[in-house]
């Protein structure tokens, strides 16, 4: 039986691309490319005929798993923008940072909303969770040195 040989990315489908892709641009991820899909490939791999989509690829300074940002057309069907983490479905996406305070002052400023408040596990990890745009949870962990 086949392998997964890596992780390559996770994809989110949004309504507005330039809000959410510059949203994660200002927590670091770099733009790796932008690019339209339609016609036959398309259909088949998503299953649902004669759509059209636009995708940005986003890639963290790691070079690790990329966050593919997508928005169809016709639009998106409606979700849930303030999903809880127990609903069914991708839950969060998850990031380690440097400064979280930081982050979190200058993500607040922005408007972007603290779901509950900054946790501490085992004097090992400091974490926090946002409410992006479009409803996107990111969670924020900084090791504790």
């Amino acid at each position: 039986m086949s392998r997964i040989r890596r992780f390559d990315h996770v994809g989110i489908t949004v309504a507005d691309l330039d809000v959410v892709s510059a949203f994660f641009v200002e927590l670091g991820f770099e733009v790796e490319g932008r690019t339209f899909l339609e016609g036959e490939f398309l259909d088949t791999v998503i299953g649902i005929p004669d759509f059209r989509t636009e995708m940005v690829m986003r890639r963290p300074p790691d070079n690790g798993t990329r966050l593919e940002l997508t928005r169809f057309r016709p639009d998106h069907a409606p979700g849930s923008p303030a999903a809880l983490a127990n609903e069914l479905g991708l839950s969060n996406v998850s990031f380690e940072v440097g400064d979280l305070r930081a982050i979190l002052d200058r993500l607040v400023a922005d408007g972007y909303g603290v779901i509950g408040g900054v946790g501490e596990y085992e004097h090992v990890w400091r974490m926090a969770s946002v409410r992006g745009p479009q409803g996107i949870t990111v969670n924020l962990a900084e090791r504790i040195e």
